[in-house]
């Protein structure tokens, strides 16, 4: 970056490189966009911004995203609470409401095993999931994991360690393909996957 653009435009474009998905040439773009639409785009995204990091927080039950804690999805009572889907990340939780596929709960994990970068059972959100296994109303866990190598050795850990509980543990069907992820797939392979999930 040129001195001339000065130590805030630096910055702002640092942090926009820290986005999936951009780089240091697609954040200056980025950058520039906002700088040239201040109005239109810059001032909204940064009040937008400030109220997400003030208002959004964690579900305690889930692990979702929302204003409020339990979030809209565990506090709906319409929803089924024998059914739980466990997704490594809340994108993946937004992919399968997109699809409207999936009328019960979540649990979201915080991510996969990974003996590669260091990611053990103690880093993930997994004791939270086998208590709200073992109530009783709950009968069927659904594994929606990825189809890569850690989200399969998480899925097998999963199973293993809910094979005690009385509930049923399956995974998607092999509708989801190798290697990918459920929020880069369209709403009908998700669909598809989910109806056609079998014992894990």
């Amino acid at each position: 970056m040129a001195a001339s653009a000065g130590p805030e435009i630096e910055r702002l474009i640092g942090l926009l490189a820290k986005l999936p998905g951009l780089g240091p040439r697609s954040a200056r773009r980025a950058a520039l966009a906002l700088l040239k639409k201040r109005e239109q785009l810059l001032t909204p995204l940064a009040e937008a911004l400030a109220l997400a990091a003030e208002r959004v927080k964690t579900c305690r039950t889930c692990g979702s995203l929302d204003t409020q804690d339990p979030c809209a999805i565990c506090a709906d009572q319409s929803r089924d609470g024998t059914l739980i889907c466990v997704v490594e990340e809340v994108g993946a939780l937004w992919a399968m409401e997109r699809a409207v596929a999936f009328r019960g709960r979540y649990h979201v994990l915080g991510g996969l095993l990974s003996a590669l970068d260091g990611v053990g059972p103690e880093a993930l959100r997994i004791g939270g999931l086998t208590a709200r296994a073992g109530d009783p109303a709950v009968r069927e866990v659904i594994l929606a994991l990825p189809a890569t190598v850690d989200g399969q050795t998480t899925a097998h850990y999963l199973a293993d360690r809910l094979a005690g509980s009385d509930v049923s543990v399956t995974m998607l069907a092999r509708g989801v393909p190798v290697g990918g992820e459920l929020d880069w797939l369209d709403d009908g392979t998700i669909t598809q996957a989910m109806k056609a999930r079998r014992p894990a």
